[in-house]
C-alpha cells in the first residue's frame, strides 16, 4: 500500500513491492473480510430500480457453492472459464469462484457479436461459460463449433437441455470450499485486447497481477482508500478498467462497490447515481466525462460530494481539467495503461503539480521510460515509445497461445506499449498517438492528441478525432473528424472557424485543412476513439477518387 509523502519523489522513492510467493485474487478480495459479519461489499441497483446489498460474508459463501457447482460439473483448475455477464453480483461471483478452484477467468464483453464471441472462445478453448438469458441465445448459436465447451451456466431465463442454471447451481453447493493455494505467478486470467490490429491478442495475467495495480489505483485516487470511500465506475467489468481498476483493488481493501447495469451511458444518470449513492471515488472514461461536461448546472439538481476521479485511455487536456474543478469539485486524475502492463503512468493532485495534456510520472513501483527503436532510453524532450522494464507484478504473463507475438512485445527488458510520448526534464510524459496514428504530412511528424485537445478547447465542439487522409503533394494533410455540441449546426462559417481555432494555436502545419461534421465517432467498447477506422474510411475515399 502507499504510504503518503509530501512529495512524489518522496512517495516513489519509499515504496516496495510485497509480493508473497503464495497468493489468490479469491481469497484476498473476499475472503479475508469475511471474518467480519457486516463489513459492505456490493450494493446492486437492478434495472428495475430495486436495490440489493452483499457483504463480505454473503460473496465468501456464494462464491464457495459455485466453486463446489463449477468443480462438480467438471471445471478444474487451469480450465477457461467464460464470464459473459454485465455489471452484477453474478460477474463477481464467477470471478471469485473461478479463482478459488485455479481456473483462469475469461471477461467477455455482453455487446459482443457471435463472431467475436466465437472467436475468444475458441482461442481460450473455454471449457465452460457463465451467461444470462439475453445472451444466451448467442452462445447456443455458436456451440456447436466450439468443442472444448462443455459447460453452460445461465442466470435467468428459460434453461434449454444441456444448460444448467446458475443458480440452482449455487444452491445445490456446499457452503464450505478449500481454495487453491496458487502461487502469485500463476494464471488467473484471460483479457483480450481491442484487436485494432489483426484479431484480438488474450493478454495472460497472473494472480500477482492485483497487487502489481495497487499503486496505480491508490496514486490516481489520491491515497485511496480513505474514511468513507465509496467505488463506481461506469465502465463494463468485462474490461481491465472496470474490473481490476476499481472492483478488485476497492475489495482488496474492503472498501464498497456500486454496481448498476445500465444498457447505455446516460450523463444525467450518472450524476444521480453518485448523489444517491453519496460515492465518493470513480473512474471514468474520457469519453463519459465529455458526455457529462454537456449537462448543464448538475449541481442545480444533484447533491454529490466526490473525493477523486481517475480517468485513462485519452489525454484529457485543459479543458476537462478545468470542467472537473468548477463542476465536479476536485482536480481529476490522468493515468496511463494498456490491458498487458496497466497503470503505469499517472496523477496525483494531493502532492505533484498537474499540468494539463501530460498523463503525470510513473506510479510508484514501476520503471517507465521513452526507448528508440533498439530499446534504448531517448534524451529527455525526445519523442519514442512508453516502455516499462520487467520484472512488474502488473505485467502481463504472455499472449494466450501466441508466442511470437509475445516475443515482439519486447525489447530486451522492455515491454513495448506502441504508444508514443516524450518525458519531460522533470519525468511528466506527454502522449503523442500511437505508432501507427503519427501523420506524416509535408515532412513533419504530427501526433493527433494535442490537435485533438485543441479542438476540444473550441466552444462548439463535443467530441473529435484527427487523422491522415491520403494527399498527392503532402503524402498526408490533417483531418478532423467532429461532433459539434448540440445546439450548433454543421454550417462551413464553423468549419473555417474551428481550423483557423488551432492554426492560431498549434502550428500553421497542423491545423485540420478538412473538417467533416459527423453525428458520432468510431469508438471501442472501452470508449476509445478507433482512429483506425476513420482512416481506413479516408483511404477508401482517395483511392476511389
Amino acid at each position: 500500500m502507499l504510504r503518503p509523502g509530501k512529495t512524489y519523489q518522496e512517495v516513489y522513492q519509499a515504496f516496495q513491492w510485497e509480493i508473497p510467493e503464495f497468493y489468490n485474487i479469491g481469497v484476498d478480495i473476499c475472503d479475508k473480510w469475511a471474518t467480519q459479519p457486516n463489513r459492505l461489499a456490493l450494493i446492486y441497483e437492478t434495472e428495475d430500480g430495486r436495490v440489493e446489498k452483499y457483504t463480505f460474508r454473503d460473496l465468501k459463501r456464494r462464491s464457495n457453492q459455485l466453486a463446489n457447482g463449477l468443480k462438480a460439473n467438471g471445471i478444474l483448475r487451469g480450465d477457461r472459464l467464460g464470464i459473459l455477464l454485465p455489471q452484477c453480483p453474478e460477474t463477481a461471483l464467477c470471478h471469485i469462484s473461478a479463482y478459488k478452484i485455479g481456473a483462469i477467468a475469461i471477461p467477455l464483453f455482453t455487446l459482443f457479436g457471435t463472431d467475436a464471441l466465437a472467436y475468444r472462445l475458441s482461442n481460450s478453448r473455454a471449457k465452460g461459460i457463465v451467461t444470462d438469458g439475453a445472451n444466451l441465445p448467442k452462445i447456443l448459436e455458436i456451440w456447436d463449433n466450439l468443442p472444448h465447451l462443455k459447460t453452460v451456466l445461465v442466470t435467468g431465463g428459460p434453461t434449454p437441455e444441456n444448460v444448467l442454471d446458475f443458480w440452482e447451481t449455487v444452491e445445490k453447493g456446499s457452503l464450505h470450499f478449500q481454495a487453491m493455494n496458487t502461487r502469485a505467478d500463476d494464471p488467473a486470467l484471460i483479457i483480450y485486447t481491442s484487436g485494432t490490429t489483426g484479431p484480438p491478442k488474450g493478454a495472460l495475467h497472473a494472480h500477482r497481477t492485483l497487487l502489481g495495480h495497487l499503486p496505480g489505483v491508490e496514486f490516481p485516487h489520491n491515497f485511496f482508500p480513505k474514511k468513507d470511500d465509496f467505488f463506481w465506475t461506469p465502465a463494463d467489468w468485462a474490461w481491465i478498467g472496470g474490473l481490476i481498476d476499481v472492483l478488485f483493488p476497492s475489495w482488496h481493501h474492503g472498501i464498497p462497490v456500486l454496481a448498476c447495469r445500465a444498457k447505455k451511458f446516460d450523463p444525467e444518470a450518472a450524476f444521480h447515481l453518485m448523489a444517491k449513492y453519496r460515492i465518493r471515488n470513480a473512474f471514468m472514461p474520457p469519453t463519459a466525462l465529455k458526455l457529462m461536461r454537456q449537462v448543464k448546472d448538475p449541481r442545480r439538481r444533484h447533491r454529490y460530494r466526490m473525493r477523486s476521479i481517475g480517468s485513462g485511455g485519452e489525454t484529457l487536456g485543459q479543458e476537462l481539467l478545468d470542467w472537473g474543478r468548477d463542476v465536479m469539485g476536485l482536480t481529476i486524475n490522468e493515468f496511463y495503461g494498456q490491458t498487458e502492463c496497466n497503470l503505469i503512468v499517472g496523477c496525483c493532485a494531493e502532492i505533484m503539480e498537474i499540468r494539463p495534456g501530460s498523463m503525470g510520472k510513473a506510479i510508484p513501483g514501476h520503471r517507465v521510460d521513452v526507448v528508440d527503436g533498439q530499446g534504448t532510453p531517448v534524451q529527455r524532450g525526445t519523442v519514442g515509445e512508453i516502455a516499462v522494464q520487467r520484472p512488474d507484478p502488473v505485467m502481463f504473463l504472455e499472449y494466450w497461445r501466441n508466442p511470437e507475438a509475445t516475443r515482439k512485445k519486447f525489447i530486451g527488458d522492455w515491454l513495448l506499449t506502441g504508444d508514443l510520448a516524450q518525458k519531460d526534464e522533470d519525468g511528466y510524459f506527454w502522449f503523442k498517438g500511437r505508432k501507427d496514428d503519427v501523420i506524416t504530412s509535408a515532412g513533419y511528424r504530427i501526433g493527433p492528441a494535442e490537435i485533438e485537445d485543441c479542438l476540444m478547447k473550441h466552444p462548439s465542439v463535443a467530441m473529435a478525432a484527427v487523422v491522415g487522409s491520403p494527399d498527392k503533394i503532402r503524402t498526408e494533410i490533417v483531418k478532423a473528424f467532429i461532433v459539434l455540441k448540440p445546439d450548433v449546426s454543421p454550417q462551413p462559417e464553423i468549419g473555417a472557424e474551428i481550423k483557423n481555432f488551432v492554426k492560431v494555436r498549434l502550428a500553421a502545419h497542423e491545423y485540420p485543412r478538412e473538417i467533416e461534421f459527423v453525428h458520432e465517432l468510431p469508438m471501442t467498447a472501452t470508449g476509445k476513439i478507433m482512429r483506425k477506422e476513420l482512416k481506413k474510411l479516408e483511404m477508401e475515399r482517395k483511392s476511389k477518387s
